[in-house]
């Protein structure tokens, strides 16, 4: 007898449903989340045939947590079901569109039972691969919360210092850099600025870790700050100091976390195996090829054929055909993680890859905008580190644009050969 498993999973506990291959109910309960509520749903797996040489698949909604962790401590197939496929499923079971929790988990087993072959279990990815998504992910939240805190530094700074914003807005990285946040750090209002020294403003640019340029940038940052600007009162003006001075705390924070990740992300990715393949592609370096890995893994059975990996990217287009009206277009349900590194990538290839910048050129020139474009030469990108991955051979410009190269290599300006 085949027997599949669904769990609703919730915050503070989660039910559970076996059910055979005829769709009959053998077990149902609700579990705590602890270590007593998981070895529960252990011994209640155990008690219909589970072990580890056949092992009970299991459906749940989510694909993280301690559950899950238990859940995959052997060769089991979990199977993360995504909550709005999951509603339509329920809608088989009943027009009255009821729900609950115990019968959310009936469900999920009856998706097994009905439908597992066209669901995608969990892949089997190495420990490594796991820290290094979680690391990745990680930065890449630091990362956006540091610029969503630094939108606020700034827009703080149009209220009433727009002298900052002249002095380090148009400067890589801007407020976010360290000599922007040590400065505004000792003058949070125009009043102190205008009476910073050249050799405060020396000082201070000396402890960001600046190591050059200090007289032009001194006077420069001077001249600013010494400015006319339309002021508020004393009193106003320092309070928004006060308010400037506890976001710039954030600031220091949520900088020093995304320099912390990244460091310990680039240091896992180089760990692994295919970090060799992943760095050979052009306009790849340790970070970004960090994002690749962990949203890809290294399950090499996860992706069928590259087809799989380019629509799970969102790469890939879709097609919408009925009757007469036949619609191509992009992707909507993708992988957002992955689409996000996959266009840092398409973006900086086109400099570091003549093969890469002419089929960039050659997809514009047939009407195709920047966007498209980018999305067109990743599609190409992802095929081919599909086909390295497989067959654990690093990138080739030549094989891989060798259509490209020969007519359009020398009228691409700007392009460099890559190292490898």
């Amino acid at each position: 007898m085949t027997v599949f498993c669904g769990i609703d999973w919730a915050e503070r506990h989660h039910d559970v449903a076996v059910v055979d291959d005829t769709g009959t109910l053998l077990a149902k309960a609700r579990i705590s989340d602890d270590a007593a509520g998981y070895s529960k749903l252990l011994d209640l797996l155990a008690e219909h045939g589970d072990s580890p040489e056949t092992p009970i698949p299991v459906a749940i909604e989510t694909s993280r947590g301690l559950l899950v962790a238990v859940l995959r401590t052997s060769d089991r197939k979990v199977f993360a079901i995504n909550p709005l496929a999951a509603s339509r499923y329920r809608d088989r079971h009943g027009v009255s569109r009821k729900k609950s929790d115990p019968g959310d988990a009936l469900v999920l087993a009856n998706i097994l039972r009905t439908d597992m072959h066209a669901h995608r279990p969990l892949p089997a990815d190495s420990e490594l691969a796991q820290a290094i998504t979680v690391l990745a992910r990680a930065q890449q939240d630091a990362v956006w919360s540091r610029q969503q805190v630094a939108n606020q530094v700034r827009s703080l700074l149009r209220e009433y210092y727009p002298a900052a914003l002249h002095a380090f807005q148009g400067k890589e990285g801007g407020l976010t850099r360290a000599d922007a946040r040590v400065v505004l750090a000792l003058a949070p209002t125009p009043a102190k600025a205008a009476k910073l020294t050249l050799a405060q403003l020396r000082a201070a640019l000396k402890r960001s870790g600046r190591t050059r340029g200090f007289d032009t940038e001194t006077a420069r940052l001077r001249e600013i700050f010494r400015s006319e600007y339309a002021r508020h009162r004393p009193a106003v003006e320092d309070a928004f100091g006060q308010q400037l001075l506890a976001l710039l705390k954030q600031l220091d924070a949520a900088c020093q976390a995304a320099d912390d990740l990244t460091t310990a992300a680039e240091a896992a990715f180089k760990e692994h195996a295919d970090s060799e393949i992943l760095l050979s592609f052009p306009g790849l370096g340790p970070l970004l090829g960090a994002r690749l890995l962990a949203e890809i893994g290294d399950d090499r059975t996860r992706f069928a054929d590259a087809r799989a990996l380019k629509s799970y990217a969102g790469s890939a287009p879709i097609t919408r055909a009925s009757g007469k009206k036949h619609f191509v277009g992009r992707r909507f349900v993708k992988n957002n993680r992955l689409m996000h590194a996959g266009f840092l990538w398409a973006f900086s290839s086109l400099t570091a890859s003549p093969g890469a910048n002419a089929h960039y050129r050659r997809r514009r020139e047939h009407g195709d905008w920047h966007n498209a474009a980018q999305r067109h030469l990743l599609n190409r990108f992802l095929g081919q580190l599909h086909h390295c991955l497989q067959t654990r051979q690093p990138f080739d410009e030549q094989r891989a644009f060798a259509p490209l190269l020969p007519a359009q290599l020398e009228g691409v300006t700007g392009a460099r050969k890559p190292s490898h």
